[in-house]
């Protein structure tokens, strides 16, 4: 190996003991508010949207919701539906537009950026992130009403890759 290489490999090796610590990334973190404890985190990139879904508490019929990460922030893009229901949107609005989709569920585009989203477990709602390809149920993650805050937070590396709340 000539004496490049190992120069680039001792300034690297250095590099990663000197700053471990201070290699930060950005996650989805899910919170449970009663026992004030972290119960899940998906790293994210900007840009980068999932989708809550659930049952709708009055017509029991599902719920879309589309939500974007920003690096210090979340936006919710847009809610789909099959049916009209109470708090449903039924017309455009200053706050969002509604149109009937292609596939005739029903849309309502508002992109409102929030802090952070708080959800209470439903016990009928099944609630669900639907995030990377992965289905996860509120549910699993905490019991029934426990209030679970999701935001966009930055964290060290390695606080993320040796704990096990990983999505």
């Amino acid at each position: 190996m000539n004496q490049r290489r190992i120069a680039i490999l001792l300034l690297c090796g250095g590099a990663l003991l000197f700053f471990p610590g201070r290699l930060f990334i950005l996650v989805l973190e899910i919170s449970d508010l009663n026992a004030d404890r972290l119960v899940a985190c998906a790293r994210m990139r900007p840009g980068e949207e999932f989708t809550l879904s659930y049952i709708h508490s009055v017509n029991r019929r599902p719920v879309f919701d589309t939500l974007r990460a920003e690096r210090d922030h979340l936006v919710i893009v847009r809610s789909r539906f099959d049916s009209f229901g109470a708090g449903m949107p039924e017309q455009t609005t200053k706050e969002g537009k509604f149109r009937i989709a292609a596939d005739g569920w029903l849309e309502w585009t508002v992109n409102r950026p929030l802090p952070e989203i708080t959800v209470r477990v439903g016990r009928m709602a099944d609630h669900k992130l639907h995030l990377k390809g992965k289905e996860i149920r509120l549910s699993d993650l905490a019991e029934p009403g426990t209030p679970l805050r999701m935001s966009m937070q930055r964290i060290r590396f390695f606080s993320y890759i040796k704990n096990r709340w990983m999505l």
